[in-house]
């Protein structure tokens, strides 16, 4: 079912967030977390999402 993005709440891109790093795809949670982080009124829980889903780039070792 498509849903119009306007009418989708933090919850729901929590939601979703929790979806992808289910099926191991960290980057997309990141994503979906930073949005629920964005639409959340209070900044401690927003920043408790960010720190719940931190950019797997950032975390990225490099090897040769």
């Amino acid at each position: 079912m498509t849903r119009d993005p306007a009418d989708l709440t933090a919850a729901d891109y929590l939601d979703g967030a929790r979806e992808m790093t289910a099926a191991n795809r960290p980057y997309l949670a990141h994503l979906l977390a930073q949005e629920a982080a964005r639409l959340t009124a209070d900044p401690a829980t927003a920043a408790g999402i960010r720190s719940a889903f931190p950019d797997p780039n950032l975390s990225r070792t490099e090897t040769d």
